[in-house]
């Protein structure tokens, strides 16, 4: 039976034994199938710790800075070598990790002064729902609704695989408010985009525990229209080995590469709004590093390249 292409990126990246972040160990890095900016260079890290310091003059009763998706841990060894050995003792660490095996990489990398959550509403009941939080390249991996518009409708698209190969199939769907790119009729004629529909509900999910903080959101992505300029097969690809796949090649090594969509951020933020959190700014990735970091311009400071696909975004919880 066809089935949600949302369905079938959660089993090929989640599935507990045979999803790519359950099997795969060594997928960060030049060796790796993708490099994150806290591989590439500790300028995020440098930046994240100070955006930390800001927050921490501001809020200074929280105690607690929470990581989600560490990765290998290298992120949040940078943050912490950052900030210095008498800062870093003024706050308890956190990390939200569901994959096993990362867990184990992180362990090597930060030693027992970490505590580990297997979901971010624990997290926080462990710091009295006052945190600050941040991700980076987390929400690319949530599994993603694929729409397609057709025949002046937009369509859910399904997957089958009846004999072995991948086959698509298109549902009507309702526009739906909550998604800026279902508002529009779109450029081309079979524009496809993608609906981060599980991390609306991810945020919708925590958001009841999280009394006081700041959370600092670093992905690649865009605000709507612009994400999908010039993009008619909207942003979904694999990644296997650093090399950039598309179209079938999705279906393919299932379990074995990376499977990634850009965020709209136009959505995420209204997301936020409605849940009474205040954008405090939105940034290229290059701006935020460089309106805190001396550094020389590189790979992750091209506004070309890294420096500008990745976005910043700050959201304050404040005590009401």
């Amino acid at each position: 039976m066809p089935e949600p292409f949302s369905s079938f990126m959660a089993r090929a990246l989640h599935d507990p034994q045979r999803g790519y972040y359950a099997r795969r160990i060594q997928t960060i890095g030049a060796c790796g199938d993708f490099s994150t900016t806290a591989t590439l260079s500790p300028l995020l890290g440098q930046a994240i710790a100070s955006w930390i310091k800001d927050e921490a003059r501001m809020m200074p009763e929280v105690r607690h800075i929470i990581e989600v998706g560490a990765g290998n841990g290298m992120l949040m060894a940078t943050v912490r070598q950052s900030l210095g050995w008498w800062r870093r003792r003024g706050f308890q660490w956190h990390i939200v990790e569901t994959s096993e095996s990362l867990r184990g990489l992180q362990k090597q990398s930060l030693g027992k002064s970490v505590c580990w959550h297997d979901d971010l509403h624990h997290a926080l009941d462990a710091c009295d729902g006052q945190a600050f939080i941040y991700h980076n390249e987390l929400l690319d991996a949530f599994p993603i609704m694929l729409a397609q518009w057709h025949e002046g409708k937009w369509h859910e698209v399904l997957v089958d695989f009846p004999d072995g190969t991948a086959r698509e199939s298109l549902h009507p769907i309702v526009p739906d408010s909550d998604f800026s790119a279902l508002q529009h009729p779109p450029k081309h004629v079979q524009q496809r985009c993608e609906l981060h529909a599980t991390v609306r509900d991810w945020l919708r999910g925590w958001a009841p525990a999280w009394e006081q903080g700041a959370m600092l959101t670093v992905d690649y992505g865009d605000v709507f229209p612009a994400l999908y300029h010039r993009r008619p097969h909207g942003t979904l690809r694999a990644y296997l080995m650093h090399q950039r796949l598309e179209g079938q090649a999705i279906y393919q090594n299932i379990g074995r590469q990376d499977i990634t969509a850009d965020i709209n951020f136009t959505d995420y933020c209204a997301w936020a709004q409605s849940l009474g959190w205040q954008e405090a700014c939105f940034q290229t990735q290059a701006e935020f590093i460089t309106s805190r970091v001396s550094a020389s311009k590189n790979q992750i400071m091209d506004s070309d390249g890294a420096g500008g696909a990745f976005k910043v975004v700050v959201h304050r919880k404040l005590r009401k």
